[in-house]
């Protein structure tokens, strides 16, 4: 399913090509990290960083020196996505971040739930490699993706 809707600011974004985002995924699953590292490393992304779980999220990418893009699972120890999202807008730094749920609890009822909470987009689990790096190139050009199947 594929939905196209506002994003969260009515303020366009300017376009970020792969080569030159910096990315944080927030995936406390080991082998689901890898995936998106490989897949987002074969689009030309070189600045990948990752965090286990949703707990000080926040401040983690504080330190960041630059955040285009935040791939947020929603079921992670400790803070969950949302419990994360929340602290990712309040900061001032960070809160005009593109945050994307990323999850394996995927249907409409979650993407509506996760547009309601602020996310910027919606990609469900199991990330299709076939699919994904479109995804991600859409959200990097300023195009809102909210799709949870993955076919």
């Amino acid at each position: 399913m594929q939905e196209s809707i506002q994003t969260r600011s009515s303020t366009q974004r300017t376009p970020i090509e792969p080569a030159d985002a910096h990315v944080l995924v927030v995936e406390d699953n080991v082998p689901n990290f890898v995936l998106i590292a490989r897949m987002l490393a074969f689009m030309g992304i070189q600045r990948c960083e990752w965090k286990t779980s949703g707990w000080q999220v926040a401040q983690f990418a504080d330190t960041l020196l630059r955040v285009d893009l935040i791939l947020l699972d929603i079921r992670l120890p400790y803070e969950d996505g949302y419990q994360a999202l929340q602290k990712l807008r309040a900061n001032a730094k960070l809160r005009n971040t593109l945050v994307i749920a990323v999850t394996a609890e995927a249907s409409d009822d979650q993407m509506r739930r996760a547009r309601a909470a602020g996310f910027d987009g919606f990609i469900g689990k199991p990330l299709n490699p076939d699919r994904f790096p479109d995804q991600i190139r859409r959200i990097l050009a300023g195009e809102s993706v909210w799709e949870w199947r993955s076919e």
